[in-house]
């Protein structure tokens, strides 16, 4: 059996997998920041929205009956799940090869949407933004952080593709 059967065998538990990873990376920032005092900047509060949000999608995705309408609510919910991890990546990257090098106080695209979406008043201790970039820019086993991120959004994006690829296979002859 090859890997894109796999994949169409045990979608459901891919999805709740990448929920889960999603959970454990937020649930990760978030002990980095209230034991350790790595507080988050803007792109980082961005792509904690971002996983959870992926989280979301791909636990209501799991939960969607298999055959019929399903099937395609479901290859839709993958196709977002991948669409979301990409935007996840982008920020992660925007972070590590731009704002992390840029001391400047001004308005990013993560600081609006951010406060755009209230998020930041509505849970401070998870959303709230508390550092420039420059400042938060921590590595992890040598590593930069947000690159840590960028993996698991890669990681996410190249399963639901194949999840979506799956989906459309034909199902193999029981020969």
């Amino acid at each position: 059996m090859n890997a894109r059967h796999m994949l169409k065998r045990h979608a459901r538990a891919v999805l709740v997998l990448i929920a889960l990873a999603c959970l454990a990376s937020v649930g990760g920032a978030l002990f980095a920041q209230h034991r350790f005092g790595m507080e988050p900047c803007p792109w980082c509060i961005l792509q904690r929205i971002l996983f959870l949000a992926i989280a979301v999608v791909a636990l209501l995705a799991a939960a969607l009956p298999v055959g019929g309408p399903g099937r395609l609510s479901a290859v839709l919910s993958s196709v977002l799940v991948a669409g979301l991890g990409v935007a996840g990546g982008a920020a992660a990257l925007y972070q590590n090869l731009v704002a992390a090098k840029l001391p400047s106080c001004d308005m990013t695209l993560a600081d609006r949407i951010v406060s755009g979406l209230g998020l930041d008043a509505w849970q401070p201790e998870v959303f709230e933004v508390r550092s420039s970039c420059a400042d938060a820019a921590v590595s992890l086993l040598g590593v930069p952080f947000e690159l840590w991120s960028f993996g698991l959004f890669a990681l996410i994006t190249l399963i639901a593709a194949g999840l979506v690829l799956a989906a459309f296979m034909p199902e193999p002859d029981n020969m």
